[in-house]
This record gives structure tokens, C-alpha cells and sequence, in this order.
């Protein structure tokens, strides 16, 4: 059974030319953590906010565990959502903030000590009851979210929303709690909707990966099989740095990019048979192998070089125009000015139809 399936969900709200989202129709599995990625108004936070309750869709329905909740109010949803700007309540306690929702459903004194001891060993589960006491203008940006994440786990849900939950905090602190989440999913069996406009994070944190692109699902797949095998240039150029090529691939299939012949026929239409034409190469920058300038390939010149620690990126002149290539740190590195010869490894070059 999936913990979420969304039927051709619609959003457009009154007086807005065109829905925010258009027929958006995926599912998430048990567990599964499932990252919705997009440009900045591609419908991500939107889409969460129909699923957590706090919107009814235009048109479509919402599943969650085989059931129809798109009638349900958010408190009736076993959802929790972390929200981009998570506000605290500022004159509560972390332990109160934490304790908040639960309390309401509480009719009884009874039910609030229920309410604060789960609330306290949600607090003890994320190593933070040592802020029980302080006031959210107490915290750090890491506590702070920490605290959200605490009050958005208290009332036990099933799946766990996550609206860019890192996107104010630093590099060390976005690995530590980007950990911290994922084992906090696996250990509860939560299923995680993440949504963030940063594919590297979407890449690191999934398994799977939904991109939406002004409303509507654009490609769906694997981390690796949107990188490595993008449906469309925008999908290309959203998953990370590369160039695309204009190119002519020949009846067997092989791609032809200048003097450069990519021996590995690679169909433009899986499952169809190759058909000579123009098409498209998207290259990554790691796929660029270089060599010295004698050896056969596509003639370069070095320049620019730049030291990222184990790898080195080179910008190179070529008569397809500028590359950029990313290669591993050797012992000697290629001189600005220097004359190479680049050639190209499978992984990290796909083919697009011609557009």
C-alpha cells in the first residue's frame, strides 16, 4: 500500500490565471523518502500544504494509506509538517511549543500530563530536552529547527512533511540535521516528503526524486536516473552543471559531437530504434577526459584552473566553445595556456531529441 498517492491533484486558487499546480499525479511508498524538487514557484510548498490539510484542492484527491482525506481537516491527517519558516509560539516553553497540539486534543488533566510526557520524550528522542525550559528567542537557528522538527514528530505520525528545512542554516549544520532526519525516519518508519529547491540536498537525502517544473511533474525517478538520464534539456540543466551540444547521431545510433564519436550507440528514444538526425548531448563537466595534445580527440586549450580539494576544475577553449571539466586531483596539473586533447567517458553524457 503507498503512505501517499496523489490523483491528478489541482490548485488554483481564486483570481490566479493559472493553476499552481496542473493534474499532479504521484505516489510515495511506505518509508519511502521521496524529495519533490523545483525552481522557486514550481507549486513545491503548495503541493505540501494540500497534502497537510491547509488547502483544499481544486480538483483531484489525496490518499494517504489507501484512505481519501481530502475532505479531512489537518488535525484529522497523520501527517506532520515542518515548515520553511517554522514559527514557534514565543512566549512558550520548548517543552509547551511541543506539547501544544497535543494538549489540545486533551480533555482532561489527565490527558496534559499525557501530552507533556510525550512531548518530553519526543525531546529526549531528538537529544534536546536540555532546552525543555528556554524560550524559542533562546535558541540557535539548529536548535530552533530542531525544536520544529521535535513538535511536528510529538503527535506520532505516519509521514513526515518537510518544507526546505534547512535552507537558513550553515553547511555543517545542514549535514548534521539532514542526518538526524533520515535516521529519525528509518528508525520510526516515517515516510518523508521533502521538498527543496537545491538538487544536490534532493539527491542526498531520497530515493526517489519528484521534479516539478510551473505545476506539473516534469520527471519522476531515481536520483541517479534524472542526473545520468534526463527527459528534457530543463531537467538536464536543473540537476547540475553541464553544456549542451548540438549533434548528428547516424543510423547505427552513434553520436557524432565534432570530432568526438561516442563509440557506445545511445538511443535518443529508449526502446526505439536509432534514427539518423540531429540531437542533443548533454555532458556533465566529469564526463571530459583530458589528454595531452597530441592524442586524439577534441582540441583544447587550459584556461582556467581551480583546486576543490580532491578534484580540479578546468575551464578549457575548444571549437565547441568553453568547457568546463572536473576531473581528479593529479600530481600535475594542466597549465593555464597549455594545449590538451579532450575526449568522452559514457557516464555523465545522455542524448535529447533535437529540439
Amino acid at each position: 500500500m503507498n503512505a501517499l498517492r496523489l490523483h491528478h491533484l489541482t490548485w488554483q486558487p481564486a483570481g490566479d490565471g493559472r493553476p499552481v499546480l496542473d493534474a499532479v499525479d504521484f505516489a510515495v511508498g511506505t518509508g519511502e523518502v521521496v524529495a519533490v524538487l523545483g525552481p522557486s514557484g514550481a507549486g513545491k510548498t503548495s503541493l505540501l500544504r494540500l497534502v497537510a490539510g491547509l488547502e483544499v484542492p481544486t480538483r483531484g484527491r489525496i490518499e494517504i494509506a489507501g484512505t481519501d482525506v481530502t475532505a479531512l481537516t489537518a488535525n484529522d491527517r497523520p501527517v506532520g509538517l515542518v515548515a520553511q519558516n517554522a514559527r514557534l509560539f514565543p512566549n512558550l516553553t520548548v517543552m509547551d511549543n511541543v506539547a501544544f497540539r497535543l494538549r489540545l486534543a486533551s480533555a482532561d488533566a489527565q490527558g496534559a500530563q499525557s501530552a507533556l510526557a510525550r512531548a518530553r520524550s519526543t525531546l529526549q528522542l531528538l537529544d534536546i530536552e536540555a532546552l525543555a525550559q528556554r524560550l524559542p528567542g533562546e535558541l540557535s537557528e539548529g536548535e530552533h529547527q530542531r525544536v520544529a522538527l521535535a513538535r511536528a514528530l510529538a503527535p506520532g505520525p505516519t509521514m513526515l512533511l518537510l518544507d526546505e528545512p534547512m535552507s537558513h542554516l550553515d553547511r555543517r549544520l545542514r549535514r548534521a540535521l539532514r542526518r538526524q532526519i533520515l535516521d529519525l525516519g528509518a528508525g520510526l518508519g516515517l515516510t518523508l516528503v521533502y521538498v527543496t529547491h537545491d538538487q544536490a540536498e534532493a539527491m542526498a537525502v531520497s530515493d526517489r526524486i519528484v521534479l516539478l517544473h510551473e505545476g506539473r511533474v516534469v520527471q519522476q525517478g531515481t536520483p541517479r536516473s534524472l542526473y545520468e538520464q534526463p527527459a528534457s534539456a530543463f531537467v538536464a540543466a536543473f540537476m547540475g552543471d553541464m553544456r549542451l551540444f548540438d549533434a548528428w547521431s547516424d543510423s547505427c545510433g552513434v553520436v557524432k559531437l565534432g570530432p568526438l564519436h561516442l563509440c557506445k550507440p545511445i538511443d535518443p528514444l529508449p526502446g526505439a530504434a536509432p534514427v539518423s538526425g540531429p540531437v542533443r548531448v548533454v555532458v556533465r563537466p566529469h564526463a571530459w577526459r583530458i589528454g595531452p595534445a597530441h592524442a586524439r580527440g577534441l582540441p583544447a586549450r587550459v584556461l582556467r584552473s581551480a583546486c576543490l580539494g580532491a578534484q580540479v576544475e578546468y575551464t578549457l577553449a575548444s571549437d565547441l566553445g568553453e568547457v568546463l571539466a572536473l576531473t581528479p586531483r593529479a600530481p600535475l596539473l594542466h597549465e593555464n595556456g597549455a594545449p590538451v586533447s579532450l575526449t568522452l567517458a559514457g557516464q555523465g553524457v545522455s542524448i535529447l531529441p533535437a529540439a
